[in-house]
């Protein structure tokens, strides 16, 4: 069975799940604790980060590279167009969503951890001892208040300009590239999920997110977007050991 070793919280572990269920594939989450489980990680795929695949003999990281890798394993639904121009939308849009808006969606967390103490704590692994727990909680927001400051106003700025537009592009259609399921709508969909997090986040996380983008007017359906979208594939969610 495949295994998908990853952070609960991580966009890039959402984007592989996602795949995994539009793919309709079985498969086994392993929850990777930061620093000491990253060795087993790094020590398979040279790398410390997740998400990383187990597939019996074949290790693949980075979610780009996964979801090309199951796109060979199951190419049934298609996550990539046949036609030229529109694969090069998806791949364009794709790596936007990976790296531009994957930057600014973590900043912006960041600065919303600073503030609120409970996102702060429901981010933390769940097997982190309780007393450390309380420690995280306990930090005088003053004393974070340097890390808030890391997200200019310009950046800010240019993330509402793009989701802005995003949203309104997506009232007119229901996938950002041609008229079906695309990498580019589960890659962008993932990354939204640190602005606001969805329901399956749990209920410590759920509804939750960075104040001024996830309550923004504006911005109210393409969280709608991103809800139904996961909805969808949970309806044919595989099998998750």
């Amino acid at each position: 069975m495949l295994e998908l070793h990853q952070f609960r919280h991580s966009a890039f572990c959402l984007k592989v799940r996602m795949v995994l269920q539009a793919k309709g594939l079985s498969y086994r989450e392993v929850e990777v604790t930061p620093g000491l489980g990253q060795v087993d990680v790094f020590r398979r795929s040279g790398q410390r980060q997740v998400p990383m695949l187990v597939d019996d003999e074949t290790v693949i990281a980075d979610s780009s590279s996964i979801a090309a890798y199951l796109e060979t394993l199951a190419p049934e639904p298609p996550l990539w167009p046949e036609d030229p121009r529109a694969a090069a939308q998806v791949h364009l849009i794709e790596d936007w969503a990976d790296t531009t808006l994957a930057h600014a969606a973590r900043v912006a967390l960041a600065q919303a951890a600073t503030i609120d103490s409970e996102l702060r704590v429901a981010l933390l692994p769940d097997d982190l001892p309780e007393p450390l727990r309380s420690t995280v909680a306990g930090i005088p927001t003053g004393l974070l208040q340097g890390v808030g400051e890391i997200v200019a106003q310009g950046e800010r700025a240019s993330l509402l300009t793009s989701l802005t537009e995003l949203a309104q592009a997506l009232e007119q259609a229901p996938w950002i590239v041609g008229d079906r399921l695309s990498i580019a709508d589960l890659a962008v969909a993932a990354q939204l999920s640190l602005l606001r997090f969805p329901s399956s986040s749990g209920a410590a996380l759920a509804g939750r997110g960075v104040a001024g983008l996830s309550d923004h007017p504006r911005l109210q359906g393409l969280f709608r977007w991103r809800d139904q979208l996961e909805a969808q594939l949970m309806q044919s969610d595989p099998a998750v050991v």
